[in-house]
């Protein structure tokens, strides 16, 4: 459990980020809010814009609503939002799976069209959507304050990348994950550990079967 002089634990309460054309009621944002009202802890879950910046946004205001200093937790690109949130605002923050350099990644995707399953909304990545990622994109980590949560089999991401960047970090490595990280559950008392909360084993069980 990292204790860090910025973020007096336990976290006053939780914020999770979802990933790229994820969700609300993604299962890991699900798991999220489950643990969290096991433990009577004040969660938030945004369906988050796809627009990075107006993403962030909602984000940043979010964090008014959960105390002094909450726990931030992201998914992928929500790692991403994550990070730019955490170095703001000096907050402990865990991560899974996240996006590292996502202004590249996502300048492959300029022109095509998703639809995303929780909200039906349809929209066109734009070279806006790169570009808002870069600006926001910091100029430096401070490893210290994350707890890195990667699947060696992403086949989105290349792990590597993000060990590199939070290299420092605690890191849990879960041999042949996959990138949606499906055995979350197993992880959730570690992640809310980071913040000073301990959840039980049969309480991770009634969280995910609830």
């Amino acid at each position: 459990m990292l204790n860090a002089p910025w973020a007096p634990l336990p976290a006053s309460g939780v914020l999770y980020l979802h990933g790229f054309n994820s969700g609300y009621g993604s299962p890991k944002a699900v798991l999220m809010r489950a643990a969290c009202a096991a433990l009577a802890l004040p969660c938030e879950t945004p369906q988050l814009p796809h627009r990075p910046a107006a993403a962030l946004q909602l984000a940043d205001a979010l964090l008014k609503e959960l105390g002094p200093n909450p726990l931030l937790v992201g998914s992928s690109m929500g790692g991403f939002l994550v990070t730019c949130l955490a170095e703001r605002h000096d907050l402990l923050a865990a991560l899974v799976n996240p996006a590292v350099r996502p202004a590249r990644l996502v300048s492959e995707w300029v022109g095509e069209t998703f639809v995303n399953e929780h909200t039906g909304e349809r929209f066109v990545i734009e070279t806006a959507h790169g570009e808002e990622l870069a600006a926001l994109t910091p100029q430096r980590v401070s490893p210290e304050r994350y707890l890195l949560l990667l699947g060696t089999a992403d086949e989105t991401l290349d792990p590597t990348d993000a060990f590199a960047l939070y290299r420092g970090a605690r890191t849990l490595l879960h041999p042949g994950g996959d990138h949606v990280f499906s055995m979350l559950e197993t992880y959730l008392p570690a992640i809310l550990a980071h913040g000073g909360h301990r959840l039980a084993p049969e309480r991770v069980k009634a969280a995910a079967s609830g």
